[in-house]
């Protein structure tokens, strides 16, 4: 099965990604794995210290999984996937999609501030060509019913 796989992180333009690959995902009878990144700076610590925090990392990206497969498995009928990966979160979504065969399509967020797109947009665009799916963009601000209309 095809899968569409978007990233989970704390950013406002994740809600709209995650909304654009269950909507796409419904549509076309494909799948939607989350994928979560720890950064290694979380863990530059005492071995003790930093096994405690990645397991309160782990926590925390569960609940908010959790959250999303709610609404996916209620509003659109997917049931995600949730993969977790640890290290720079550009290498580790290439080596996702590199490792899993059924992803089909990348889903990211753009960011609406004055900054730009957002790291992961800047860096992963600057890295499509070493990608061998497609990038979906979905723009931060788009709203519900804009989101229903174009998926």
């Amino acid at each position: 099965m095809r899968k569409f796989l978007v990233v989970l992180d704390d950013s406002r333009e994740c809600l709209n990604a995650m909304r654009f690959a269950a909507m796409r995902a419904a549509r076309t009878r494909a799948g939607v794995e989350i994928l979560a990144v720890i950064p290694p700076e979380e863990f530059n610590h005492w071995i003790g210290v930093g096994d405690i925090m990645r397991q309160e990392a782990k926590e925390r990206i569960h609940a908010h999984f959790e959250v999303f497969a709610k609404w996916m498995r209620d509003r659109q009928g997917i049931d995600p996937e949730l993969a977790i990966r640890e290290g720079e979160p550009v290498a580790e979504i290439m080596a996702q999609v590199q490792d899993d065969p059924e992803i089909g399509v990348l889903v990211l967020g753009a960011g609406t501030d004055k900054l730009g797109p957002g790291p992961l947009v800047t860096q992963l665009s600057r890295n499509s060509g070493a990608l061998s799916i497609p990038i979906t963009i979905v723009p931060g601000d788009l709203s519900k019913e804009r989101l229903e209309q174009i998926t």
